[in-house]
């Protein structure tokens, strides 16, 4: 592999210092290898678009480029690389983190790591097959990993060798496979791309252990690599969906400019938030965990593997169950999000059984309850103890979905608040007939002993003219958990003052800058479970001492409670307030209070209560 790395790049940064020089360009801070900006040559300088992509878009526009990916609800992630070849393995060894990092986990030289390239030959892939595979599952659009950190290409890069048609014995262009299978079946194609960080050039960020590379300016692997690569994908590949941009750095804002501008090569395509600080992408990005609420007015998505690691990792045995890929794909639609459910094949070009036959049960799901996920919209309910509900409206008039996770032993469901006229009800699986009844809390649907589902059961209920709900408080019930966020708390403020208020940051509201002890929060929340419940907060907290709190039913008596500091106010630790003895139904107060000398602020996420 020797011929992959001696690539003339100090040949390349001579050339184009000049440039820089005239030009009288830094680097952006932090840039160790050098303080100077530099530029391509005029040979390397791919075509590059002066305007930012959709600059003067307007909001039909911008929606009716965003349409399909808004309704699709589900796609397919794939990571896929040479580290394929070892599951992760280094010398025997499994890696931290997930199998795509075992070269900056390992500190493997890049010498050594390019002969996994001469491994690497997936013959039992095929390119039909696999997107059938996302097809059959109910996906409607793939993301593929065309360069990861470790810097190889999986497609014929025409700006470096180290990829997968002239450093392997495959010798295929995989991204050309899979961007014609796609076409071919109707799934929207993307590219997951890494701008920043790449292991194996001299100028890529993230390799501070091969003390063999001479360092060069970050720009002059942008300009010399990254840049015609982005260009290359996003013209050789037919019609691309998304571009997945993956860890932002502090790259200078020409090389921000130049790749984002190149997106403009593909008129629709769209863009996630994870190129640079300045460049929010078209969607907001939540990579393993689901937000408790979706961000409001905000296009957004999941990313999540299905099993521990990213990509293929020998022993890892960590797969979620299918109820689990089923009941995440109705929280995020009911939340208003998008899935992008991660998959890792092998260095023989397959998946894992344990993936294949989780995707075959949810596509079974798929193909009875489809409906109830594509071109649906956010839930109107606040919370729904029994499952998840998704909406669509069309000519004045308001479809809802109700999934069922529980059902209800009684026969009764509950749709809290709902205050519409019920046209009708039924059953999705077989098109039964379901009897509804109006009530002060709102409306109850008849259902038979049998659930249609064993994952989750959907209702389809059609209700007359705009949505009408009322605002309902929530409930702890049978689940024995209730989630209370803090923009859903009552703040009492010590004669209107703002020092505790809701604040938003990365799409997550918390209780901040609560630094007025007189200051405390309330949440109100009906109890038709009385008990013994344990008392969770995700906060943050400063202060090398902690912060001591108070807290209790209003009207009751109060317990105290030591929190731990978590070091920094942007770190969230989930930990243990105490226990809460609820003793009869009904509507109670939780009331959380600074506790006088001992407090320190903190930034409240939200509390939870959990059954004992």
């Amino acid at each position: 592999m020797k011929s992959l790395i001696e690539r003339p790049y100090i040949h390349c940064l001579l050339g184009v210092l000049a440039i820089a020089t005239l030009q009288g360009s830094t680097a952006s801070p932090g840039l160790a290898q050098s303080s100077t900006t530099v530029q391509p040559t005029a040979q390397a300088t791919p075509t590059i678009q002066e305007t930012a992509p959709h600059a003067d878009e307007t909001l039909p526009q911008r929606d009716a480029r965003l349409k399909w990916w808004r309704e699709g609800k589900f796609g397919m992630f794939v990571h896929w690389g040479i580290y394929s070849t070892t599951g992760g393995l280094y010398k025997g060894q499994k890696l931290p983190n997930s199998a795509e990092w075992m070269m900056c986990r390992g500190k493997i030289p890049i010498a050594e790591y390019s002969e996994y390239a001469d491994q690497f030959n997936p013959t039992e892939f095929n390119a039909d097959e696999f997107v059938g595979l996302a097809k059959d599952a109910g996906m409607t659009y793939l993301v593929i990993t065309a360069k990861h950190h470790d810097g190889f290409a999986m497609f014929d890069s025409k700006a470096n060798p180290y990829n997968v048609v002239q450093a392997t014995p495959f010798k295929r262009d995989i991204m050309k496979e899979l961007a014609d299978a796609c076409a071919k079946q109707n799934i929207k194609f993307g590219f997951y791309y890494s701008q920043a960080q790449d292991w194996h050039h001299p100028g890529g960020f993230g390799n501070n252990w091969d003390k063999t590379l001479e360092r060069v300016p970050s720009d002059v692997y942008v300009m010399q690599k990254a840049v015609p690569e982005v260009q290359q994908l996003l013209t050789d590949y037919g019609d691309i969906g998304i571009f997945w941009w993956d860890t932002p750095r502090k790259m200078t804002k020409e090389s921000f400019d130049a790749l984002h501008s190149l997106t403009k090569l593909q008129a629709n395509v769209i863009t996630n938030d994870r190129l640079g600080e300045d460049y929010p992408g078209d969607y907001k990005t939540f990579e393993r965990n689901i937000p408790k609420q979706g961000p409001v007015g905000e296009d957004w998505e999941v990313c999540m593997p299905i099993s521990g690691s990213w990509g293929y990792k020998i022993g890892d045995d960590k797969f979620k169950s299918s109820e689990k890929l089923i009941h995440n794909l109705v929280d995020i639609a009911h939340k208003g999000g998008n899935y992008l459910l991660n998959v890792s094949p092998t260095g023989r070009g397959t998946l894992l059984p344990q993936a294949t036959e989780r995707l075959k049960v949810v596509g079974k799901w798929m193909k009875v309850n489809n409906q109830s996920i594509y071109g649906t919209t956010a839930s109107p309910f606040e919370a729904l103890d029994w499952g998840r509900c998704t909406k669509k409206v069309a000519d004045g008039k308001t479809t809802l979905y109700l999934h069922v996770f529980d059902w209800p032993t009684d026969g009764k469901l509950l749709v809290p608040g709902l205050k519409n006229q019920v046209q009708n009800a039924k059953l999705l699986a077989n098109g039964q007939a379901l009897e509804t009844a109006a009530s002060e809390k709102g409306v109850v649907i008849s259902l038979p002993p049998e659930a249609t589902d064993q994952y989750a059961s959907v209702i389809v209920m059609n209700v007359d003219g705009v949505l009408k709900v009322t605002a309902s408080l929530p409930t702890l019930g049978k689940s024995g958990k209730l989630l209370l966020t803090a923009d859903k708390a009552f703040i009492h403020n010590n004669e209107g003052s703002q020092n505790a208020a809701v604040r938003t940051r990365h799409g997550l509201s918390h209780i901040g800058l609560w630094t007025d002890k007189e200051a405390f929060v309330e949440w109100t929340f009906d109890v038709q479970e009385p008990g013994d419940y344990n008392l969770e907060a995700v906060c943050s907290i400063d202060a090398k001492q902690g912060a001591k709190l108070t807290y209790g039913i209003a009207g009751g008596p109060t317990n105290s409670a030591q929190l731990k500091p978590t070091g920094d106010y942007n770190k969230y630790r989930s930990q243990t307030i105490g226990t809460l003895k609820l003793e009869k139904a009904g509507n109670v107060t939780l009331r959380i209070k600074p506790s006088g000398e001992g407090w320190n602020p903190i930034n409240l996420q939200n509390v939870e209560l959990i059954r004992k």
